[in-house]
């Protein structure tokens, strides 16, 4: 198990922007993103998260035209840009990412208070059942990023990845004070969303920020909305329980989670293998 953080940080102010994207209109998203911001975070801010590809919108068949490379992408330099004006970390959701080898990636940027790169994530599972198909249009990432802010260790997944725990026990298990869940999960699908997003959290006594886009997709497909911050225990600290457009904010109290932990040391009770016997 990863060391606890020792810091001596206390408390961590995080805003996580619900938002409804523009099928491909990737100009119109980063105007709406930099208005939602502008009107609802404060200077308080240490953390922005966005949900998975504002930039595009769920829609896979979009995905390859609207990629961009990070060198020359006006998302990313606008994400640097809110960084740098709020003095906040910023995890940017998720991109279409063109990689310089020809490559296509769902991709999560984080950025610095000063407004730099500092790591990326590309999601590791993708989703392609009922008509989605995203593994035709982007190739999946190779492994888990985890990543250091002010202290407070972030474990950064996409949407689909909250169907396998074994990445954030994975995370747990290396030190993680925070989960990241950045989706575009559809409204067809709200218990899976209410359940997997608390179990994350409560099963490894882990702050976790589940955040979606809101609103109509196309024709008859919709974001499921219902953005939350979940405690470590896996109570709602803050949510936007319907299709709004907007932010949601929360601290988070490490020495708080600590504690629990301290006191409720159920991690040390896993075995290392589970051998199932068959009768």
């Amino acid at each position: 198990m990863g060391k606890e953080c020792n810091s001596g940080l206390k408390e961590f102010k995080i805003y996580g922007i619900q938002m409804n994207s523009q099928l491909a209109d990737i100009k119109a998203n980063c105007e709406k993103i930099l208005f939602l911001i502008n009107r609802d975070v404060k200077d308080d801010a240490d953390l922005i998260v966005l949900p998975e590809v504002w930039t595009v919108g769920w829609s896979c068949s979009d995905f390859r035209s609207c990629a961009e490379t990070f060198e020359s992408s006006r998302a990313i330099q606008i994400l640097s840009d809110i960084a740098k004006d709020k003095k906040s970390f910023v995890i940017g959701g998720s991109v279409i990412e063109k990689t310089k080898d020809g490559k296509f990636l769902n991709t999560t940027p984080v950025f610095d208070r000063g407004g730099n790169l500092i790591a990326k994530y590309s999601k590791n599972h993708l989703f392609s059942y009922y008509g989605d198909n995203e593994g035709e249009y982007v190739e999946a990432g190779k492994n888990p990023v985890m990543v250091n802010l002010d202290g407070v260790r972030v474990g950064l997944t996409i949407c689909y990845d909250i169907r396998f725990p074994e990445i954030y026990r994975a995370y747990r298990k290396s030190g993680a004070d925070l989960f990241v869940n950045c989706a575009a999960w559809g409204f067809k699908k709200p218990i899976p969303w209410e359940c997997m997003t608390r179990s994350r959290a409560s099963e490894n006594q882990t702050y976790m920020v589940a955040l979606t886009q809101s609103g109509k997709i196309k024709d008859n497909e919709f974001n499921l909305g219902h953005s939350r911050i979940l405690d470590y225990k896996g109570e709602t600290i803050s949510e936007i329980k319907n299709q709004e457009e907007g932010a949601m904010s929360a601290v988070i109290n490490l020495n708080e989670m600590y504690e629990f932990r301290e006191k409720c040391t159920i991690l040390k009770d896993i075995k290392d293998a589970y051998e199932v016997e068959c009768v």
